[in-house]
């Protein structure tokens, strides 16, 4: 298992690297750059600004150096937010993020898994009908549009619940957001979790199982339901990773101090660093979680098992 641990993180290591490359040299192609803005600078001080941040040696120099950095675990300094380091900027915006997206994780996994076993065990009903079309609806439906309808009836039509903010981080402010991360997952999970329910229990050995007289919950629980996860875990890994880091949209829509917001921010601002900052860290997350799929793999199915 550890042998395998470390051929993952090892091979990894290239993949990010790609990834940093990419980022660092699309960004600097964009338009415009970290010290445009409506005033002007004159010359001469944009050139000294330009000199502190290295931002007037070669590309391939400021590239080097920027990896020099990211081997230290330094992401740099943020070119808007002057008082901080962008592994600053992170550190406050992740918790953020990380609360609600692992709770929209949470609440998409338990409802999607458990609709999507229902419209198994009643495939072509009526019921299953239903079920499909209303995860249909919820693929349909981008959550920047399904965040400000739930704002106007819930919010604003209702008086349920705050319309926006984090506040003191309790269960009103969460709610809408949570749940707005949360349905276009419990769409495709329920999906997911019904086409792989459905094949397993037509497999000889849930067919024997049934021979055997065993019921349909013993069935389900002990026998068909751990295979029938194996493709909702391979969906959750680059899933859980983008929903934790935070919906950028909705972040905004909500006005959340999350990560999503510092890179709107930085996108807009030509903030270099926060930007590749938040790309990395993205990636990382990817990559984590996507060997967290393989070694849950080993649990779900006893035919996969990794080296010692």
């Amino acid at each position: 298992m550890l042998r395998f641990i470390l051929q993952r993180l090892l091979t990894g290591i290239p993949t990010l690297l790609v990834l940093v490359a990419l980022a660092f040299f699309l960004i600097r192609a964009a338009p415009g750059g970290p010290f445009d803005s409506e005033r002007q600078l004159p010359p001469e001080i944009e050139a000294n600004m330009r000199r502190a941040y290295h931002l007037d040696e070669p590309l391939p120099m400021q590239f080097a150096r920027y990896l020099g950095g990211l081997a230290r675990g330094d992401f740099g300094p943020s070119f808007q937010y002057r008082d901080f380091t962008v592994t600053e900027l992170i550190g406050a915006g992740f918790p953020v993020s990380l609360r609600v997206g692992a709770l929209a994780m949470l609440l998409a996994v338990l409802v999607g898994v458990s609709v999507g076993t229902f419209a198994a065990l009643r495939q072509n009903r009526a019921a299953d009908h239903a079920v499909m079309a209303a995860a249909m609806t919820g693929i349909s439906i981008p959550n920047f549009v399904m965040a400000p309808l739930l704002v106007l009836v819930v919010a604003v039509g209702l008086g349920w619940l705050p319309a926006g903010g984090y506040g003191d981080g309790g269960w009103r402010h969460l709610l809408l957001p949570v749940v707005t991360l949360a349905l276009p997952q419990i769409a495709y999970l329920a999906r997911l979790t019904r086409a792989s329910m459905i094949e397993v229990l037509r497999s000889a050995y849930i067919r024997t199982a049934r021979a055997q007289g065993l019921p349909l919950r013993t069935i389900i629980l002990h026998h068909a339901l751990r295979p029938a996860l194996l493709p909702v875990v391979s969906y959750l890994g680059p899933a859980t990773a983008a929903v934790i880091t935070g919906s950028v949209v909705i972040e905004q829509i909500f006005g959340l101090p999350g990560i999503g917001r510092f890179f709107v921010t930085g996108a807009l601002n030509r903030d270099y660093t926060l930007v590749m900052g938040v790309v990395v860290f993205y990636g990382t997350l990817i990559l984590v979680f996507n060997l967290l799929v393989d070694l849950i793999y080993g649990v779900l199915d006893p035919r996969i098992r990794h080296d010692a």
